[in-house]
């Protein structure tokens, strides 16, 4: 724990997870993606969880989303270890990762990282088209998910900008008696990237960037 304390650390965790309030728009999140050189190397960050451990991000599908998903005729299920309630939220487990708090202004970004879920993922079927997006890692510092994506049992990309991820709607972190970390209200959107790939497959033209997927809630063991 590098010294620090279990509370600050699982602060820490709980702010990185949600860190996907430092991109307003995809414009934003790229830039703030960039290293700031020397304060780079010379900042030392406020805290850090070297292994992340659990629990799960959840996705409030969004009515509009799964609406559009009706008209094409297509069909979402879950893949792996993840699931789909009958009230429309899709959980994926957290697998693994790892995250850096730097004091705001001091590094950018000031959140560095990544979040794993590994083993689960979304399918999309239609058409006779079966698309899985699988294996999502969220990049807190650029806001975005990437995911491997395959086609029908090929793989069409090992690593491909899925889904950006608007923190404006973010509500305030929960900490909870049980040992956990809640942060809810971040707004899942698709990259121009995977609405063109799905309309290519599927043949449609109906799904585009910035379209709302669902509303995030991220759970995580602080240790605390």
């Amino acid at each position: 724990m590098h010294g620090r304390t279990p509370a600050i650390l699982a602060t820490a965790a709980a702010l990185a997870l949600g860190a996907t309030a430092c991109g307003s728009d995809e414009s934003s999140s790229s830039s703030a993606s960039g290293s700031s050189g020397t304060s780079q190397k010379a900042a030392e960050p406020v805290a850090q969880v070297d292994q992340l451990t659990g629990k799960s991000t959840a996705v409030t599908l969004d009515a509009g989303f799964v609406d559009a998903l009706t008209q094409l005729e297509l069909t979402p299920s879950p893949v792996g270890d993840a699931s789909i309630s009958k009230a429309g939220v899709a959980s994926f487990p957290i697998t693994g990762g790892n995250v850096k708090y730097f004091k705001p202004g001091t590094v950018s970004p000031f959140v560095q990282g990544e979040i794993d879920h590994d083993g689960s993922g979304l399918q999309l079927e239609g058409g006779g088209k079966t698309v899985r997006l699988t294996n999502f890692v969220v990049d807190p510092g650029a806001s975005v998910l990437t995911g491997k994506v395959t086609v029908d049992g090929k793989e069409a990309a090992a690593s491909a900008p899925l889904f950006f991820l608007d923190g404006r709607t973010l509500k305030p972190l929960e900490a909870k008696d049980d040992g956990t970390a809640v942060l809810e209200g971040t707004t899942v959107k698709f990259k121009d990237e995977s609405a063109q790939l799905l309309n290519d497959t599927f043949g449609v033209d109906a799904l585009k960037g910035g379209l709302e997927v669902g509303i995030a809630k991220i759970t995580v063991n602080t240790g605390a």
